[in-house]
């Protein structure tokens, strides 16, 4: 796990620039950073081109120096810069030697992707099981590609102009490098909906991020230009309704689990005592004795499930560690998180994942956890609503909702009753009162459309939580909170097979919904009922206390912020009259969002 900043241009390149901001990389992988330039190396382009790459690694596979990155071929006049890991490295080792080709290295994935993709082209790719963004040099043909795991697992940005391309693993630097800081007012409103900023769009005008599974072909024989953008994976190409084999996905289950525990390094295992990573530790325990498990424990017991893990702990002889969290945490603790978050994320849940994430930095490079199972199984609530619910007729429901007073909420409870599935959905992750608060007029809809119907509809709900809520969101707060602290983070039911095995098999045809019955199952003759069947609570902040404890400089910000005051300087009294979850989250995302913008 690792990251990189890179500039290929027709004029001069700030070198000096580019290693400051790159201190902002440096995180992701402090073991070793190799500099990469046009003027100590022989190779270039057949249209001589400047270029600098900065590569900083977190030794997992394959420790020595050998495996250091960038990575160049003397047989192919290639390059590339990998951030991610391979976890089929092994199997498709033993292809490419069966097809001639020699490596230098004993283990390491970053070669296998290397001659992979220069022997067999981007099409490679297809054939990977892992979590990665890659920008692939073929100096040869005057190539760039830029290539994207399934699921957004690892992040990729990238600012492009006919004379230069600056790309990165930390949208701040490439901010930076690229000295752009232009704010796109359409993705500030985007953000204060969804709490996030979709790809391929980020907060600032014309820097972009790569979407899942997309690859973009730069052409940098002489200006620079995009040649083509595509993409080598869509979920929508498995809707199918295939007789579903429950051992034939249980088998695919505890392979994806093995493969994410092999490394180089001892591994840990986020434990939250949720049926998710409850499943991954049993899986674990068949054929390792030696289990390693973190969990927060909440001062609130509103969000506090540390008496579940602690029974996973004890079901499983694991060696158990606990952190302490509560809404005391400092300031400067909080500032802190944000400052080392590259992109607008309004979730408070980052704040427990961070600093779990560097309880286990501390004796650990790679943890487990448990991300994804909640859309792969279908374990969310809003799910269950969307199914069990009485549904109101939407006209009506869309009247009250203009009429609701937006500082009281978001009014998710009137839309979420819509007959409308479309709906009903979306008022689950979108937040138009907020606008109506900040006095904001914006006609723009921020989340996709994809419709709904009432045939099959639970994949359909699942297919719009794996495009949106998964891709979108939890893959970016299980990166930065993880890679803050230099952890490397392996999510097995992201398994790109899983998700294709379960998108294509009928297991809900004629089935009445369930939360995740396939793992409650499975730990059935290890927990009763009154473990597996228990009310979800989720990696929860007690945020609302925290600012309730913290309002004097929290108010202090929003009024004199750069934002918020081209707005509504009453925003934190409007929202704050209404002491609600719902509101301490939306006073939160607003703190942060001025926090971010200070640094510009």
């Amino acid at each position: 796990m690792c990251g990189f900043i890179g500039t290929i241009s027709n004029s001069n390149i700030d070198l000096d620039n580019l290693i400051e901001c790159n201190k902002k990389i440096i995180c992701r992988g402090p073991d070793n950073t190799t500099i990469y330039n046009s003027k100590e190396h022989k190779f270039n382009f057949s249209k001589e081109k400047n270029f600098s790459f900065i590569f900083n690694r977190l030794s997992i596979v394959d420790l020595t120096n050998l495996a250091n990155q960038p990575m160049y071929s003397n047989e192919f006049n290639t390059l590339i810069l990998f951030n991610g890991e391979i976890f089929n490295h092994i199997e498709l080792r033993k292809k490419l030697i069966n097809e001639g080709l020699i490596f230098r290295t004993k283990n390491s994935d970053t070669e296998v992707l290397l001659l992979g993709i220069s022997y067999f082209g981007k099409e490679f790719v297809k054939e990977v099981i892992g979590q990665f963004s890659i920008v692939f040099v073929d100096y040869n043909k005057d190539n760039v590609l830029m290539i994207k795991d399934r699921l957004s697992q690892k992040p990729l940005f990238y600012k492009q102009n006919s004379e230069q391309l600056i790309f990165g693993s930390n949208l701040e630097s490439v901010c930076r490098a690229s000295k752009n800081n232009q704010i796109s007012d359409e993705s500030l409103n985007e953000y204060l909906q969804l709490s996030v900023i979709r790809s391929p769009n980020t907060i600032f005008a014309d820097i972009y991020k790569l979407q899942p599974a997309e690859i973009i072909e730069f052409d940098v024989s002489e200006k620079i230009n995009i040649r083509k953008k595509s993409f080598y994976w869509d979920i929508n190409g498995f809707m199918d309704e295939k007789k579903f084999d429950k051992d034939e996905f249980y088998n695919l289950m505890s392979d994806s689990i093995k493969i994410r525990n092999q490394a180089d390094v001892e591994i840990a295992t986020f434990c939250s005592g949720g049926i998710d990573s409850t499943s991954i530790i049993k899986n674990l325990s068949k054929e390792n004795s030696n289990i390693n498990t973190f969990t927060i424990k909440f001062s609130n017991k509103k969000y506090d499930e540390s008496q579940w893990s602690n029974k996973v702990a004890e079901t499983y002889n694991t060696n158990h560690f606990i952190e302490e969290l509560d809404s005391d945490i400092g300031k400067s603790d909080i500032d802190n998180i944000i400052d080392n978050l590259d992109e607008l994320y309004g979730d408070p849940s980052l704040i427990p994942t961070t600093i779990l994430s560097k309880k286990m930095s501390q004796k650990y490079k790679v943890a487990i956890s448990g991300d994804g199972g909640d859309e792969l199984f279908g374990g969310y609530t809003h799910l269950n609503n969307l199914i069990n619910k009485r549904k109101f007729n939407p006209y009506l429901l869309s009247y009250i909702y203009k009429k609701y007073n937006p500082k009281r909420g978001t009014g998710t409870e009137i839309l979420s009753r819509s007959s409308d599935l479309n709906k009903a959905h979306e008022s689950y992750f979108n937040d138009y009162k907020l606008l109506e608060v900040l006095k904001i007029s914006s006609k723009k809809h921020f989340f996709d459309k994809q419709p709904i119907s009432k045939e099959n509809f639970i994949k359909q709900i699942q297919l719009r939580d794996y495009k949106f809520y998964l891709s979108e969101m939890m893959m970016l707060k299980i990166d930065r909170s993880s890679m803050a602290n230099s952890l490397e983070v392996r999510s097995p039911f992201v398994d790109h097979r899983l998700i294709e095995y379960m998108f294509s098999h009928d297991f809900y045809k004629n089935k009445k919904y369930k939360s995740k019955p396939l793992l409650k199952e499975y730990l059935s003759d290890d927990f009763s009922d009154n473990f597996l069947n228990r009310e979800k609570k989720g990696f929860a902040f007690d945020i609302e206390n925290w600012i309730l404890k913290n309002q004097d400089f929290v108010k202090e910000v929003l009024i004199y912020g750069k934002y918020i005051k081209n707005f509504n300087k009453n925003v934190f009294q409007d929202l704050n009259m209404f002491k609600s979850r719902m509101n301490g989250i939306r006073i939160w995302k607003l703190y942060l969002l001025e926090k971010y913008l200070e640094r510009f």
